[in-house]
């Protein structure tokens, strides 16, 4: 009986996506010291090579780094989740011709299923060539026969310059494998994090190996079954599928392709209303908030004779939050500017993104807004429709005519997505 092939699974990540984003049509950018703020410019949420030697911190607020900003002239730039949303799109679609079955975690982030190709090598250094070229998107490859060693295999790929770009953990040897996951904290496992660490130290497990060959009936009764899992994945046996995405989970996306495709409007509001209203439930299932929406619509890519059209936009939260009544207010805004009359639509999305527990929420002073009363609400109609079947109550497309500001006093022009925004040379 023929043995079944070692998976092949290819995570793609953008190098500092939001800086390198900014660079593209920045490149006097190139080699300096740069970072991305979250919203409200609160949080550094992408920083370049440069600004990560210099000792700026992930997520560390931007008023505690001025100082050093200001010593080693660090440029800091407001968020642009327009032209992000765009870009991601973009490498995203390049991604889906290497293979039929493809995953977009994150904005910056995709699996791809390189099961049974040869040349792992030449394809993963044709994805970067092609990606570059297409995008101006720097991109590393990993590859390992789960998830978990695919996520370890790109972060190797970034950190040793004589990869260069690639590494294919399935192509080490027992004993190699070994080595190398010997030299690895265990901080840097997908799903470990800053709080397992100390904790598992104190039963001896500092490195990569050391989480692989531990006692799995202690592991289990100590940490759960996330960290039974994550042993699993690190001795070869896939325990996440293409499909699944862990809690909590970085991004939320809830989409479905139509029976019939979609011409009017109205009918394309209704069916993300639907959408909004489910990526909000997961979202209050997991007790957090997002702080922004990106809203994509498709037409059918296996009907080449007729014409394609695949766009896709996002927009920042003032706040965060997992209200479906606001949500869904700039979702049906985002739909005014993304329809087109002339296409028929096949399938539509909606995905929440910048998600943090709800416990981390900070309200705008200038907004006015009872967290209380929403969360009250939220919740009755989430127990109204577990107990009568999803659906009975349901949220309307709404006018998003209200405007809301938000502080973005250092945001980049949308290059992509607004022609008013675009550069204009003067004679």
């Amino acid at each position: 009986m023929q043995s079944k092939p070692t998976q092949q699974l290819a995570l793609i990540d953008c190098n500092n996506f939001y800086v390198s984003c900014e660079r593209l049509f920045r490149p006097d950018l190139a080699g300096k010291p740069v970072v991305v703020l979250s919203n409200n410019d609160g949080c550094v949420v992408s920083r370049s090579n440069e600004a990560k030697e210099i000792g700026i911190k992930m997520g560390q607020p931007w008023f505690q780094a001025k100082a050093l900003a200001e010593e080693h002239n660090i440029l800091a730039l407001s968020s642009n989740y327009a032209l992000y949303a765009d870009l991601s799109n973009r490498v995203m679609n390049l991604l889906a011709e290497f293979s039929p079955r493809h995953e977009v975690y994150s904005i910056d982030e995709c699996f791809v299923d390189l099961t049974g190709m040869a040349e792992l090598r030449t394809i993963s250094y044709a994805m970067r060539e092609k990606i570059m070229r297409w995008t101006g998107i720097p991109v590393c490859v990993g590859i390992g026969p789960t998830k978990t060693l695919a996520k370890l295999a790109n972060f190797i790929a970034k950190k040793h310059p004589r990869s260069k770009g690639v590494f294919n953990y399935n192509a080490l040897t027992d004993t190699q494998k070994i080595k190398l996951l010997s030299r690895i904290s265990i901080g840097e496992v997908w799903g470990v994090g800053r709080k397992l660490t100390p904790r598992l130290a104190e039963y001896g497990v500092h490195n990569v190996h050391e989480l692989r060959e531990a006692h799995t009936p202690t592991l289990r009764a100590e940490f759960g079954v996330v960290v039974e899992k994550i042993q699993r994945e690190l001795r070869e046996v896939s325990c996440v599928g293409m499909e699944e995405v862990t809690p909590p989970r970085k991004q939320i996306i809830a989409s479905r392709s139509f029976g019939n495709p979609v011409r009017d409007v109205a009918s394309l509001k209704a069916a993300v209303a639907l959408f909004v209203e489910n990526a909000c439930a997961k979202l209050r299932a997991q007790q957090s908030h997002a702080a922004m929406l990106q809203v994509f619509l498709h037409t059918n890519r296996f009907r080449s004779e007729l014409p394609q059209y695949h766009p896709v936009m996002a927009v920042p939260l003032i706040t965060p939050t997992d209200n479906s009544l606001v949500i869904n207010r700039w979702a049906s805004l985002l739909i005014d500017q993304l329809w087109r009359p002339e296409y028929a639509y096949k399938k539509a999305g909606v995905m929440l993104s910048e998600i943090t527990p709800n416990t981390q929420r900070q309200n705008d002073l200038f907004v006015e807004s009872d967290p209380a009363e929403e969360s009250t609400l939220m919740a009755v109609l989430d127990r109204v429709n577990q107990r009568f079947g999803r659906g009975v109550i349901r949220i309307s497309s709404q006018d998003a005519g209200e405007e809301w500001g938000m502080r973005q006093e250092r945001k980049s022009p949308a290059y992509t997505t607004s022609w008013v925004e675009l550069p204009s040379a003067v004679a």
